[in-house]
């Protein structure tokens, strides 16, 4: 005989008085179901079984006589991974707000949202393909209240924004960030995802101005990252991350509002056998990247089977899927930010055996000039990835403009730019002490 089992919506899991949506858009008020119905065992991986009683709680039952699953919070509180009290503070606000951004991407009422936003933003004149949706800004003021409320973040930046934001002048951590990436895909219910990285505040500049010292802060090198991650929002919502010591994947159960460990130690196999490309493009690429889809697909690589095709035009999901089954997603045109996406998606491809590269150089070695800087981006299983850069050409179409600057640099000094509003650039001089402080790589021994 099963057991009746109440399920509630996410939304649920939420504390109370905590609106889910802008104050604008307080009219929709999304109605929690309950409902009962049958439940039997589902199957987990590792051998480990769960059953959810009526009151909503998983209890574990395994085949192997293992200890039960592992929330994020109490993974980062093992010893092992040195990970300091203030970062499981600045997750556990972060892991609540992507909950709720996860809830907003599948409410029925972001589709008319969407719709009143576009019929505006045509009247505006407006038709940008990068032009903020209404869900990116909402998802972003999400974000940024929680990252807040943490007490624990000097300052974010993110993808939405203009300039960063500083937020505690004693907050140890900066947080740069795709609030809701792939949100143009939403009404076909294609996945979309959050990207963060996570770095240390640089206390030398806190003497600058509080402008200054933001973007600054922000426009460290990926080889200064302590943490990144991305939530994927999508049949389950996953928060994969890393703090340095590999690549982990944390599946939402929305029974408890837990993250639960599904996917430890997550290790991209050397060589896949799919490609993940717009090949839509593919007489506007260069000859080296036409050459190799061209070779790899008829199986005359170094690898002697065909290669598929798998694109989903949505970074975070096609990362996601590369990350597992091994081989390419990429972009290469100048397209994708070095800050917010690059950056953190090539650490943990790092930290999972793989490899992240503009195709020319390792993504994690370059120094970002400007805040919403753009590249090409290939990401992927190391044998794949060497293959590919072995063919030479394969950037499409990059502007000079837009060329990172090697963290490598031998000369002491060196200018960061960002780029205002109006279209002016603010231009400041780095000592030679803070020039090596943004290129030292990361040392994170966890201590907050």
């Amino acid at each position: 005989m099963h057991s009746a089992a109440i399920l509630l919506s996410p939304i649920s899991n939420f504390p109370p008085r905590i609106h889910l949506f802008h104050s604008k858009l307080q009219n929709f008020h999304p109605r929690l179901s309950l409902y009962t119905q049958p439940i039997k065992r589902m199957a987990f991986p590792r051998g480990l079984g769960f059953r959810i009683s009526a009151g909503g709680t998983a209890v574990a039952s395994g085949d192997g006589g293992g200890s039960g699953f592992q929330t994020l919070r109490e993974y980062m509180g093992r010893r092992e991974e040195h990970v300091g009290d203030e970062l499981v503070v600045l997750f556990s606000h972060l892991e609540y707000a992507c909950k709720r951004v996860a809830a907003l991407v599948a409410s029925p009422f972001n589709s008319s949202l969407g719709k009143d936003f576009s019929a505006a933003a045509a009247a505006g004149g407006s038709a940008e393909r990068d032009t903020p949706k209404p869900l990116d800004i909402v998802a972003n003021e999400i974000i940024l209240s929680s990252l807040k409320n943490s007490r624990k973040v000097a300052v974010m930046a993110s993808e939405e924004d203009d300039a960063p934001v500083w937020l505690a002048d004693d907050g140890p951590f900066v947080v740069v960030l795709d609030p809701l990436d792939g949100s143009r895909n939403i009404d076909a219910s294609i996945p979309t995802g959050t990207i963060f990285g996570i770095y240390r505040r640089l206390a030398e500049l806190d003497h600058l101005p509080t402008e200054e010292k933001a973007i600054l802060n922000s426009l460290q090198s990926g080889a200064k990252l302590i943490a990144s991650g991305y939530v994927l929002y999508s049949s389950a919502t996953i928060l994969c991350t890393s703090f340095g010591s590999g690549t982990h994947a944390f599946t939402l159960d929305h029974s408890t509002g837990d993250f639960i460990l599904t996917h430890p130690n997550i290790k991209i196999p050397p060589r896949g056998q799919i490609y993940s490309v717009n090949d839509a493009r593919y007489f506007d690429w260069p000859e080296g990247l036409r050459k190799y889809i061209d070779t790899v697909r008829q199986g005359k690589g170094k690898h002697p089977k065909k290669y598929s095709a798998r694109y989903i035009c949505s970074l975070v999901a096609d990362f996601h899927r590369t990350l597992l089954y091994g081989g390419i997603a990429m972009n290469p045109r100048d397209h994708l930010r070095l800050v917010y996406e690059a950056n953190p998606l090539s650490f943990l491809a790092e930290q999972a055996g793989g490899k992240g590269s503009d195709g020319k150089a390792r993504i994690l070695s370059l120094q970002p000039v400007k805040l919403h800087q753009r590249l090409p981006l290939f990401l992927g299983s190391p044998d794949d990835i060497e293959e590919l850069e072995s063919y030479g050409d394969i950037q499409q179409k990059r502007s000079c403009c837009s060329h990172p600057v090697r963290s490598e640099l031998s000369d002491p000094v060196s200018f960061s730019r960002n780029c205002s509003p109006s279209g002016a650039t603010t231009t400041r001089l780095m000592d030679s002490a803070t020039t090596s402080r943004l290129n030292e790589p990361s040392s994170f021994l966890g201590t907050s």
